[in-house]
């Protein structure tokens, strides 16, 4: 009965059925499924939050001025921006823009958080992103109908927009800095006689562009504006020398009166930057210290300048301005190497990225500074109200310290 089954549904296909049946025909394997690369896997006491949302590898980190937000860009074609309100919540918001065409390899908040302007990685130009609320407090993002033009010759390597909204920075990996009005017209352009320049920035009191590069010093420059607004020249202001190899990076504090640099000397070196560079006086060394070094190295300065953190391939290393020890190490942080580092406009975290999530660490060495620092100034007060502001505050910070390792105990 079987065989008479067989052969009858042989039979339905003609002739052929009578041959002596073949090989079986196998079906062609199934495509394979192609794998997303595994989320790098870190954890560490100091780990507020890993922000999640990206596909691809993140590539710059922005707070706005306020510190409301942080916008992120990656190579997934989107820039997001997270409510930092949320950094210490189990849930983390965020809202998309998406980069059409392209992607954002930079990205900067204006001044007044209602626009952000990105670098584009394949349009190697600016584009302008304007931020519309809406009544239900997210954001629509509309980009500009047109780009910046492109000027530079070489690969760029960042981007800045002053505080006082007056000009945008743009600084490529040869030696040139280009001054831009907001409307995308260069109004000059810097030779920073660096053999290259590894990095630049935008001081964040919006006077200052500077950069560091294959020479051992940070050169600063001050964009200067007339009384009625209008550009009239960029201006050599003060140079940081002491190291005795290329500087990698420099960060300021947010007053600007305070820098710090690491250079391929293996040194980090913090200076006092209020001087008056109009009657040629030279910024002040207040501390060296040493720390690992390997390309690609970035610093960040805390707001208050209490903290400087120095991020050294996949690692972070954490330090105090006043001694210069070493008081975090994070090791392993991302699965690639950092490729940006900062801290938040009040100095309560540090967030870095450099794989498809976003670390966001307590800054525990901040408050202990802050402790440290008052109870010197409470040893030396004589009024009864400092004294008592003091305290306060030493109160404060301990009590932000005791919340943080309660909380990871």
């Amino acid at each position: 009965m079987l065989l008479l089954n067989l052969s009858n549904s042989a039979g339905a296909n003609g002739p052929s059925a009578a041959k002596p049946e073949g090989p079986r025909r196998t079906k062609p394997p199934a495509r394979a499924r192609k794998e997303k690369p595994r989320q790098h896997s870190f954890s560490h006491r100091l780990l507020a939050a890993a922000l999640k949302g990206h596909s691809g590898s993140v590539s710059c980190l922005h707070f706005s001025g306020g510190g409301k937000y942080l916008a992120s860009c990656a190579d997934d074609r989107t820039v997001r921006l997270w409510s930092t309100r949320d950094f210490t919540a189990r849930e983390h918001r965020c809202l998309r823009a998406n980069v059409e065409l392209d992607h954002a390899e930079l990205v900067r908040f204006s001044p007044d958080c209602r626009a952000f302007i990105v670098w584009l990685a394949n349009g190697e130009t600016i584009r302008v992103y304007k931020m519309t609320k809406k009544d239900d407090g997210n954001f629509t993002f509309t980009a500009s109908s047109e780009d910046f033009p492109k000027k530079h010759k070489a690969p760029v390597i960042n981007i800045g927009v002053a505080e006082t909204g007056k000009f945008i920075m743009t600084a490529s990996s040869d030696t040139t800095i280009l001054i831009w009005n907001p409307k995308g017209e260069v109004l000059a352009s810097v030779n920073t006689n660096q053999m290259n320049n590894a990095y630049a920035a935008v001081s964040p009191c919006g006077r200052f562009v500077a950069s560091c590069g294959f020479t051992p010093d940070v050169k600063v420059w001050e964009v200067c504006f007339g009384k009625s607004g209008d550009f009239r020249e960029v201006t050599r202001a003060f140079e940081l020398k002491g190291h005795t190899a290329g500087v990698y990076s420099f960060s300021f504090s947010n007053d600007s009166r305070r820098m710090a640099t690491v250079s391929k000397d293996g040194t980090w070196k913090f200076w006092d930057t209020d001087v008056e560079y109009k009657k040629q006086q030279d910024p002040y060394l207040l501390l060296t210290g040493r720390c690992e070094v390997s390309e690609p190295c970035r610093i960040a300065l805390s707001p208050d300048a209490h903290i400087a953190a120095i991020s050294c391939g996949t690692n972070i290393a954490v330090y105090n301005t006043r001694r210069g020890e070493e008081e975090e190490r994070f090791v392993g942080v991302h699965g690639q190497h950092v490729a940006d580092l900062a801290f938040d406009t009040t100095g309560r975290f540090l967030v870095s990225c450099g794989d498809r999530a976003i670390r966001v660490f307590h800054n525990t060495p901040g408050y202990r500074a802050v402790v440290e620092e008052m109870e010197a100034m409470l040893r030396k007060t004589t009024t009864k109200a400092t004294r008592e502001r003091l305290e306060q505050q030493i109160a404060s910070a301990r009590k932000a310290l005791a919340a943080i390792c309660g909380r990871k105990q």
